[in-house]
Protein backbone atom coordinates (compact mmCIF):
# COMPACT_ATOMS: atom_id res chain seq x y z
CA UNK A 1 0.00 0.00 0.00
CA UNK A 2 1.08 3.38 -0.70
CA UNK A 3 -0.14 6.41 0.93
CA UNK A 4 2.09 9.66 0.36
CA UNK A 5 1.41 13.05 0.21
CA UNK A 6 3.06 16.18 -0.68
CA UNK A 7 1.57 19.59 -0.90
CA UNK A 8 3.10 23.18 -1.86
CA UNK A 9 0.64 26.66 -0.50
CA UNK A 10 0.56 29.38 1.85
CA UNK A 11 -0.60 28.49 5.45
CA UNK A 12 -4.10 30.40 6.25
CA UNK A 13 -3.38 31.03 9.96
CA UNK A 14 -1.03 30.75 12.68
CA UNK A 15 0.19 27.12 13.59
CA UNK A 16 -2.00 26.16 16.91
CA UNK A 17 0.24 24.72 18.92
CA UNK A 18 -1.13 22.20 21.62
CA UNK A 19 -0.38 19.38 23.72
CA UNK A 20 -1.93 15.72 24.78
CA UNK A 21 -2.79 14.83 27.83
CA UNK A 22 0.01 13.23 28.17
CA UNK A 23 2.53 16.22 27.15
CA UNK A 24 3.13 14.93 22.85
CA UNK A 25 3.16 18.22 20.87
CA UNK A 26 0.54 18.11 18.21
CA UNK A 27 -0.29 21.89 15.52
CA UNK A 28 -2.95 22.20 13.29
CA UNK A 29 -2.98 24.66 10.23
CA UNK A 30 -4.77 24.54 6.97
CA UNK A 31 -2.57 25.21 3.29
CA UNK A 32 -3.56 27.28 0.44
CA UNK A 33 -3.35 24.72 -2.50
CA UNK A 34 -3.65 26.53 -5.66
CA UNK A 35 -4.95 23.71 -8.23
CA UNK A 36 -3.09 23.75 -11.71
CA UNK A 37 -5.62 24.61 -14.33
CA UNK A 38 -7.26 27.88 -15.12
CA UNK A 39 -11.01 28.61 -15.20
CA UNK A 40 -12.52 30.28 -18.36
CA UNK A 41 -12.32 33.73 -16.82
CA UNK A 42 -8.33 33.12 -16.28
CA UNK A 43 -8.32 32.57 -12.23
CA UNK A 44 -7.40 29.63 -10.69
CA UNK A 45 -9.46 27.65 -8.03
CA UNK A 46 -7.90 27.12 -4.41
CA UNK A 47 -8.23 24.01 -2.57
CA UNK A 48 -7.74 24.26 1.62
CA UNK A 49 -6.43 21.15 3.18
CA UNK A 50 -5.93 20.83 6.67
CA UNK A 51 -2.58 19.65 7.99
CA UNK A 52 -1.81 18.25 11.76
CA UNK A 53 1.58 17.16 12.90
CA UNK A 54 2.87 15.61 15.41
CA UNK A 55 6.23 15.97 18.09
CA UNK A 56 8.78 17.93 16.73
CA UNK A 57 7.38 18.38 13.43
CA UNK A 58 4.58 20.22 15.30
CA UNK A 59 6.81 22.42 17.40
CA UNK A 60 9.04 22.99 14.34
CA UNK A 61 5.73 24.44 12.43
CA UNK A 62 4.22 26.14 15.49
CA UNK A 63 7.82 28.44 16.15
CA UNK A 64 9.19 28.73 12.52
CA UNK A 65 5.85 29.31 10.61
CA UNK A 66 2.74 31.72 10.07
CA UNK A 67 0.19 32.74 8.38
CA UNK A 68 0.55 33.75 4.65
CA UNK A 69 4.33 31.64 4.92
CA UNK A 70 4.67 29.23 1.95
CA UNK A 71 5.45 26.15 2.91
CA UNK A 72 5.96 22.62 1.67
CA UNK A 73 4.16 19.85 3.72
CA UNK A 74 4.67 15.72 2.65
CA UNK A 75 3.13 12.89 4.79
CA UNK A 76 -0.36 10.96 4.08
CA UNK A 77 -3.36 11.48 3.62
CA UNK A 78 -6.12 10.61 6.16
CA UNK A 79 -9.38 10.55 6.90
CA UNK A 80 -11.26 11.07 9.86
CA UNK A 81 -15.05 10.41 10.51
CA UNK A 82 -16.65 12.85 13.04
CA UNK A 83 -19.98 13.52 14.34
CA UNK A 84 -20.75 17.28 14.75
CA UNK A 85 -23.50 19.04 16.96
CA UNK A 86 -26.33 17.99 15.55
CA UNK A 87 -25.73 14.44 15.56
CA UNK A 88 -24.70 14.54 11.68
CA UNK A 89 -22.16 12.26 10.56
CA UNK A 90 -19.59 13.87 9.20
CA UNK A 91 -15.99 12.62 7.00
CA UNK A 92 -13.07 15.07 6.68
CA UNK A 93 -9.60 14.53 5.26
CA UNK A 94 -6.45 15.95 6.60
CA UNK A 95 -2.80 15.55 6.03
CA UNK A 96 -0.87 14.30 8.60
CA UNK A 97 2.58 15.59 8.17
CA UNK A 98 6.03 13.86 8.65
CA UNK A 99 8.06 16.82 7.24
CA UNK A 100 7.34 20.44 6.75
CA UNK A 101 9.81 22.78 4.51
CA UNK A 102 10.08 26.48 3.84
CA UNK A 103 8.47 27.18 0.19
CA UNK A 104 9.88 30.34 0.52
CA UNK A 105 12.79 32.40 2.37
CA UNK A 106 11.66 34.50 5.32
CA UNK A 107 12.58 37.85 3.24
CA UNK A 108 9.87 36.43 0.33
CA UNK A 109 7.21 36.49 3.00
CA UNK A 110 7.88 39.98 4.84
CA UNK A 111 6.52 42.91 3.39
CA UNK A 112 8.92 45.87 2.20
CA UNK A 113 8.70 47.45 5.80
CA UNK A 114 9.67 44.25 7.75
CA UNK A 115 12.54 43.96 5.34
CA UNK A 116 13.92 47.52 5.59
CA UNK A 117 14.53 46.73 9.33
CA UNK A 118 16.65 44.14 9.35
CA UNK A 119 20.23 44.84 9.85
CA UNK A 120 23.04 42.00 8.95
CA UNK A 121 25.49 41.97 11.93
CA UNK A 122 28.63 39.87 11.42
CA UNK A 123 30.85 39.01 14.87
CA UNK A 124 34.00 36.63 14.38
CA UNK A 125 34.22 33.40 15.49
CA UNK A 126 37.03 31.07 16.67
CA UNK A 127 37.32 27.30 16.64
CA UNK A 128 36.56 27.66 20.63
CA UNK A 129 32.87 28.89 19.84
CA UNK A 130 30.70 25.81 20.99
CA UNK A 131 27.32 27.84 19.48
CA UNK A 132 28.91 26.15 15.76
CA UNK A 133 26.49 24.70 13.47
CA UNK A 134 28.77 22.05 12.54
Amino acid sequence: MLNRIIIMGRLTRDPELRRTQSGTAVTSFAVAVDRNFKEKDGSRMTDFIDVVAWRQTAEFAAKHFCKGRMAVVEGSLQMRDWTDKDGNKRRSAEVIADSIYFGDNKRDSETPAEQNTEVAEFSEIDEEDGELPF
